[in-house]
């Protein structure tokens, strides 16, 4: 069952019931699109192969508090998609080639990205033939499924997870301007509220201001930090960090680093050497590596996301600003595109703003009244 299915129900028109049991009939030889382009987080991490026990890290505030976060959170994205694609609808009457062409138009326009649109739009091509459908109140809901679908988590490693007993080591990556360090100073301060012994590592010594503003974030839930001169080698903040964590009996760890450093082979050579650095004194850390990724940027973010997986492995996304942001379709591209799930997002700017992804939530705040 997919997402759609989970979160609404059977919502299909009448005219489109009959194209589950035509699809049905070729279960057995050919896998379906999602099925086939789902696959599991990436291996060969110390995160997945050397982490036995964990938990889920889940927010401190209500249910029904996080899904009215979300709801305000999506406001922008889904007035602005929804005009979209209500607009788009109401230009046919009839399903032909130029219907298909516009879908794609408007979904690329909606930041679900050009590969993830073309496919979107040619699955439905050929399944509104098979039914035969004859106007656009008949794929209406059809549309929505599939975009849901692609948000479907289901087969990644989506929880961040924290070991049990021990030092749990997390690395932050991003450009700067991301929000690494508030991210960092809002989960600290979630820890912190768990009852978990935190320390903060300034690794990034090469950002004007980087380290004063992680500091400050620490001072704010009562945390302690490490330091090192502007300007001077990250790798012995982090070595000195690792010490003090493992000396002192800290629960996790929390590391931010540069986002930008003068080329790409430095930067490269720079995340190299902190990672060494972290396993010679553990061997299975980091035990998560999240790269922080900022909404507003669109797809933009996807390309971030690649050129730092090339860098290192990447265990889990953070997306930061998806409040002020009408580019909350990012989320379809990153999930579909990257295969790397997305673990937290930022649905405000204060402290305790920062929550669980949670895929029904997201859902329901981005096409609510379109359903």
């Amino acid at each position: 069952m997919g997402l759609f299915d989970r979160i609404f129900g059977k919502k299909k028109g009448v005219e489109l019931e009959g194209l589950d049991k035509t699809l049905a009939k070729d279960e057995d030889v050919k896998q379906s699109p999602t099925e086939k382009e789902s696959e599991p987080v990436q291996k060969g991490t110390n995160f997945e192969e050397k982490v036995e026990i964990s938990e889920n890290v889940n927010s401190l505030l209500s249910e029904e508090i996080i899904e009215k976060k979300y709801e305000k959170t999506l406001e922008k994205t889904n007035k602005s998609f929804g005009a979209r694609f209500n607009a788009f609808l109401a230009n046919f009457r009839s399903v032909d080639e130029a219907f298909f062409e516009d879908l794609e138009e408007t979904l690329i326009m909606s930041d679900v990205g050009a590969d993830l649109a073309m496919k979107i739009s040619e699955e439905l091509r050929q399944e509104a033939r098979l039914v035969n459908a004859k106007n656009t109140d008949q794929l209406r809901n059809l549309i929505i499924e599939k975009l849901v679908d692609t948000i479907d988590q289901e087969n990644l490693v989506k929880e961040l997870k924290l070991k049990k007993v021990g030092l749990s080591v997390i690395l932050f990556v991003g450009v700067n301007g991301a929000g690494k360090t508030t991210t960092i100073g809002k989960l600290s301060a979630r820890f912190k509220a768990q009852g978990k012994k935190v320390l903060l590592a300034a690794g990034d010594t090469f950002r004007a201001g980087a380290t004063n503003q992680l500091v400050e974030w620490a001072k704010r839930s009562g945390l302690e930090t490490v330091t090192g001169r502007d300007g001077g080698d990250p790798a012995s903040v982090v070595f000195d960090a690792m010490q003090r964590a493992k000396n002192e009996g800290f629960d996790v760890l929390l590391i931010d680093t540069a986002g930008r450093l003068q080329n790409k082979d430095n930067l490269m050579a720079e995340l190299a050497k902190i990672r060494k650095i972290i396993q010679r004194e553990l061997p299975e850390a980091p035990h998560e590596t999240l790269l922080v990724l900022d909404a507003s940027t669109g797809q933009n973010a996807v390309s971030q996301a690649r050129e730092f997986s090339k860098v290192t492995p990447i265990s889990g996304i953070v997306l930061t600003k998806l409040d002020g942001s009408a580019k909350g379709g990012i989320v379809l591209s990153i999930i579909q595109s990257l295969k790397i799930p997305i673990k937290l997002v930022g649905l405000g700017e204060k402290i305790d703003d920062l929550a669980d992804f949670d895929e029904e939530f997201f859902v329901r705040g981005l096409f609510k009244g379109l359903v």
